[in-house]
């Protein structure tokens, strides 16, 4: 009678390949003799290492799936550890490790001489208004270049590369190191060609074989208006040429914007503050600002103008970066009241307050129209304490 593989293994015998792995999986780490020694234990991990034999091959499968065995028509019996019959070892090896390299993975291919070059970045320091017009800097940049004696061949003259002795080729060696499971395979780049799987006899000269050499040159790196500090710009294929005179990585050129003596940036709007005597808040004033883009710009302050309160220019701030669109001028009144006044100046401002018995000191509720606004303020800042 055929044995029940499939009840070996625990699974339905309509269970996908998938789910027969991860049975054989799971009794591999219980059953293994390095893990357990016992006799009965190690009878079971044979058949249980047949079943997965035979249902993780298509063939063999179609075979027990019609009423057949084949390991018995085969005459391997019970499949044992040799030969065919533990053809799962790197299943095994799998449970305990997560995986086994070798030959059971295929051979790398060689990588090649020619690599494609590294990314480059360096920094550049904008002031503000640099950074609202857009900028061409001139810029020093030390990166490797292509050799212009070999052109990137790397070779000397009319010479050739040839394959490497060591690998033969193939890019990477092998070893065989043994472990409690048996031998396994490993592979690693060849320390000759570097995993090129090819060798230069007679180098260049000039860059020995490496296919570049290192220069400083200068750039013209154009900035677009409207950049911010941190932004990078890309220049395409101005980095580092790659070993083997490779095509060229970007060269990133990062922004560090200056700060402004009197304007503050938030995005794409910039903020300022303006004192404001007390007498030009009550009555109204005007104030000319430098802007960055448009020069000597007027602003009015309305009469009345409170403390803390704001006065904008719409459309008078940074441009917005491949836009034609502008953020805002955000001016911060400080409303500035005189604490050093001579006779006549006090004479007068009590001649004014007579005129406006209305106005004294003093406590506002929470209702109050002008100090609903500072209350919540008020109740904000202590409940976040």
């Amino acid at each position: 009678m055929a044995r029940d593989y499939y009840g070996l293994l625990g699974v339905a015998k309509n269970a996908t390949d998938q789910e027969i792995k991860r049975a054989y999986r799971k009794l591999a780490r219980e059953l293994h003799p390095d893990v357990n020694p016992d006799e009965a234990a190690q009878a079971k991990f044979k058949d249980v290492s047949a079943a997965y034999e035979v249902l993780s091959d298509p063939e063999k499968r179609r075979i027990v799936d019609m009423g057949g065995d084949p390991l018995e028509s085969a005459g391997a019996g019970g499949a044992g550890f040799s030969g065919a019959g533990f053809g799962g070892l790197g299943d095994v090896f799998e449970a305990f490790f997560g995986g086994m390299s070798g030959a059971g993975g295929g051979q790398r291919k060689p990588r090649g001489r020619v690599q494609p070059g590294a990314d480059s970045l360096l920094r550049t320091r904008l002031s503000l208004a640099e950074c609202a017009v857009g900028v061409t800097k001139h810029l020093t940049v030390d990166t490797a270049i292509l050799c212009d004696n070999c052109h990137g061949a790397g070779t000397n003259g009319n010479s050739k590369p040839v394959r490497c002795e060591t690998c033969g080729g193939a890019g990477e060696v092998q070893s065989v190191q043994r472990s409690f499971l048996g031998q396994v395979l490993t592979s690693r780049p060849c320390p000759t060609c570097r995993g090129a799987g090819e060798t230069i006899p007679d180098p260049c000269h000039k860059c020995g074989g490496d296919g570049r050499v290192r220069a400083r040159r200068e750039i013209a790196a154009p900035i677009p208006a409207g950049v911010a500090n941190g932004m990078r710009v890309r220049l395409a294929a101005q980095g580092e040429v790659g070993p083997g005179g490779g095509h060229a990585g970007d060269l990133y050129v990062e922004i560090v914007e200056q700060p402004h003596d009197v304007f503050v940036r938030d995005g794409d709007d910039l903020h300022c503050t303006i004192r404001v005597p007390m007498v030009d808040a009550a009555l109204g004033t005007t104030v000319v600002i430098d802007t960055i883009l448009d020069g000597p710009t007027e602003l009015t302050i309305a009469p009345g103008t409170q403390p803390n309160e704001v006065s904008v220019l719409r459309g008078h701030g940074m441009p917005r970066l491949r836009s034609g669109a502008r953020g805002d001028l955000i001016a911060h009144l400080d409303i500035v009241v005189p604490t050093k006044l001579d006779g006549k100046q006090t004479e007068l401002l009590r001649k004014y307050k007579g005129l406006r018995e209305r106005d004294r000191a003093e406590v506002m509720t929470a209702q109050s129209e002008h100090n609903s606004g500072l209350f919540a303020r008020l109740r904000a800042s202590f409940s976040g304490r």
